[in-house]
């Protein structure tokens, strides 16, 4: 078996590396963690222009059809540049609209989320209650336990105003390791979209997909800090020699990179067959490697590591927020002992 992307996959991987890498992420990710979601906004319109968001969409609302794989590839660019926003939770949302039988809320908003020109941010049940970026985003949905979709806020619903900015009705934020990660608790009541059984079953598919693109972003994260840490590794010296040259070094780095390079193929696995154990087993794995990369970075840079001028710092506070995000170790542990355990008869 050739477990490789197709060149038609890895073109379109380094076209959005391309892109990402000419648009001053760190720039745009400063400036929303300040509130400024203007270089933000622009940039999604840039990465939409890819196509990418569309590929969480079917082709009869304007996407390219849902393709997991194709998206992770494009989810791992994203963690590799650091880019902020509900990326993840964007197209989770579209997942969850085309999942309904009731085509009204997917002809009604998954049009402009496919070309990029609307965003959103979510919140499933069994997940955490704070939605990322409610304050930026142009929708913010809700599910309840008891399978009721709404509209309860983001800067183009709930009285607000399509693409504007705005709190929307969104709770106070609260604080996060990642200052571009804006939580706060959406706002009780909103718009009922849908309801019923078929809500549950759609917001079930939507937090594997939430799951599985935030293990790809884990891997991209991974990717960026190991790349740093070697390049400063081969540039600062002690007793005369770089320390990459270390021993002590050499092992912590190849570590470091095991893992990232053992997390890969269960992600492109799980973006193949993304069923929950597999999800979960990609995004446990994709997230230690993250976390590892990010001691590891913090390690050898030494103090340096610690300053907010420097970017690796904007790296550095993703890797932990992105680890429990959509499932914590412990919750994708017990998730994977469930999809491998036989039922007690």
């Amino acid at each position: 078996m050739r477990f490789l992307p197709t060149d038609e996959q890895s073109d379109f991987a380094r076209t959005l590396r391309s892109l990402l890498g000419s648009a001053q992420v760190p720039a745009t990710v400063r400036a929303w963690a300040d509130g400024d979601a203007g270089p933000g906004r622009a940039l999604w319109s840039r990465i939409a222009g890819t196509g990418l968001f569309a590929l969480a969409v079917p082709e009869a609302h304007e996407g390219v059809g849902l393709l997991p794989l194709e998206l992770s590839l494009g989810f791992v660019e994203l963690g590799r540049a650091g880019v902020a926003g509900p990326v993840v939770e964007s197209a989770a949302a579209s997942v969850l609209l085309s999942e309904l039988a009731d085509e009204a809320p997917a002809k009604r908003f998954l049009p402009g989320l496919a070309r990029g020109e609307t965003s959103a941010t979510l919140t499933l049940p069994g997940g955490s209650p704070y939605a990322l970026d409610a304050d930026a985003a142009t929708y913010c949905f809700t599910v309840s336990p008891s399978g009721e979709l709404r509209l309860t806020g983001g800067a183009g619903g709930a009285g607000g105003t399509s693409g504007a900015g705005g709190a929307g009705g969104a709770g106070e934020p609260v604080r996060s390791t990642d200052p571009a990660r804006r939580l706060s608790l959406p706002p009780a009541g909103g718009e009922l979209l849908a309801a019923g059984p078929e809500v549950v079953r759609a917001a079930e598919v939507a937090g594997r997909w939430a799951r599985l693109l935030t293990a790809a972003q884990c891997l991209g994260v991974g990717e960026a800090l190991l790349e740093r840490t070697v390049q400063y590794a081969k540039q600062r010296t002690q007793f005369g020699a770089p320390i990459g040259s270390f021993q002590a070094v050499k092992h912590r780095l190849a570590d470091t990179l095991l893992g990232i390079e053992f997390a890969r193929p269960l992600v492109w696995a799980a973006a193949l067959s993304p069923a929950p154990g597999e999800v979960a087993a990609a995004k446990l794995s994709a997230g230690e490697a993250s976390y590892r990369a990010a001691m590891t970075a913090l390690q050898l840079h030494g103090a340096v590591g610690y300053t907010e001028e420097l970017d690796l710092s904007l790296w550095l506070r993703k890797a932990r927020p992105l680890r429990d995000a959509w499932g914590t170790p412990s919750a994708c542990r017990a998730e994977v002992l469930r999809s491998v355990t036989p039922p007690r008869r």
